[in-house]
């Protein structure tokens, strides 16, 4: 019998993919599936960085690049991060990585270990809890509460903070309640930090780009108090409708980042030589298509937030951000996760339900509007349907 280290039991996984290969095989038997269950724009990504990539193929970028990214790529995040949150950074402190989740993993691989907590959002993406876990340390949720539109509280969040706590885990805008968290708030919180000096921040901002009803998003960056211990997560996938390209950045501390370039060696020596080049075409090149995307996901969010309240037994908050809806769904007398199943398999809409991503997700589901408006409207009408025709 095959024996395997104790953290391999522990680890979790992102119900999102279960949901979308269910959905698939559904699709594949004939059946109508709209799947508003990934978070994944249904744009194509901007031709120019498409043409981008095959230049770079034709031209003969077919080899191992620098662990850490190419230098005119780290120079172009540096540009697009000065641009964007008034902030100068190092390009010798990027590191461009294979997607959004390889800079979780990394973080809280370096600060995970038993007798160590780790602060995360709760409900949040479930990447993070389930790595923690891996790593032996101690999950603290932060909870992130409907009444105060699904952002994190300072005070909450610092008064979790004990003599163990290793990291602390922020993600404005947020996965999976599109809640923005605003200035006064993240001010008070970086404030707040500065009595535990020896606690690092992973800020994931993947979603930075995407806020709606003139919300700010605004970036630990900005914190020069916070910078020797900060670590920022961003990249393509939802910005320039690039999941697939598996393309992410990450700027780290001084302190952390060689660190990160010798996990990058021991893991996957380097990025896709070609990717690089075609994420340099999207830093550098027009940026209307982030704009216009953008502008139809917030005629989308209005068609969701809509059309869910219109719905007997559930609510929902207008999100602020990203591409999600995050209903409360407590009056319908489902549980969450029964609820997805049965809308996935009898109403033929694949959505996820709020305990996939924490604990405190019981009572909600989650939506990505990261679809067409026509499809949406046929969702809600067939969730419409489905629950009136059923109790529970």
């Amino acid at each position: 019998m095959l024996h395997t280290i104790a953290g391999f039991d522990r680890i979790g996984e992102e119900n999102a993919f279960a949901v979308l290969a269910r959905a698939n095989e559904l699709a594949g038997q004939g059946r109508e599936i709209i799947n508003l269950g990934i978070g994944q724009p249904d744009f194509r990504t901007p031709e120019h960085i498409v043409e981008a990539a095959i230049k770079a193929l034709r031209d003969g970028h077919h080899g191992y690049t620098a662990a850490t990214g190419i230098a005119p790529l780290r120079e172009a995040v540096a540009a697009d991060l000065l641009r964007r949150h008034g902030t100068e950074t190092d390009p010798g402190n990027v590191m461009i990585v294979p997607g959004g989740k390889v800079t979780m993993f990394m973080a809280i691989l370096m600060f995970g270990e038993p007798g160590a907590n780790i602060l995360y959002p709760d409900p949040g993406f479930p990447i993070y809890r389930s790595m923690i876990e891996f790593t032996g340390a101690r999950p603290i949720p932060v909870p992130i509460r409907e009444e105060n539109d699904f952002a994190f509280s300072a005070d909450e969040t610092l008064s979790l903070i004990t003599d163990k706590t290793r990291l602390l885990i922020l993600n404005s805008p947020a996965n999976p309640t599109g809640g923005v968290t605003p200035r006064s708030e993240i001010e008070k919180l970086a404030a707040g930090l500065d009595r535990y000096p020896d606690v690092a921040v992973l800020s994931d901002e993947i979603y930075s780009q995407m806020t709606y009803d003139g919300m700010e998003h605004v970036s630990l960056l900005e914190f020069q108090g916070l910078r020797d211990r900060l670590i920022l997560l961003d990249g393509w996938s939802k910005t320039y409708a690039m999941t697939g390209w598996r393309m992410g950045f990450s700027l780290w501390p001084d302190a952390l980042i060689d660190k990160a370039r010798k996990l990058a060696v021991n893991a996957w020596s380097c990025v896709n030589a070609p990717a690089q080049y075609a994420g340099l075409a999207a830093l550098t090149g027009p940026q209307d298509a982030v704009g216009a995307m953008v502008a139809e996901f917030d005629t989308r969010r209005k068609v969701v937030v809509e059309g869910l309240n219109a719905i007997e037994g559930i609510s929902c908050r207008t999100p602020l951000g990203a591409f999600y809806a995050y209903p409360n769904i407590k009056n319908t007398g489902w549980q969450a996760k029964k609820l997805a199943a049965a809308l996935l398999e009898e109403a033929g809409v694949a959505v996820i339900g709020g305990p996939d991503f924490g604990v405190l997700g019981e009572g909600y589901i989650r939506l990505s509007y990261a679809n067409s408006t026509q499809n949406i409207k046929t969702a809600l009408e067939k969730i419409d349907s489905f629950l009136k025709k059923t109790t529970k």
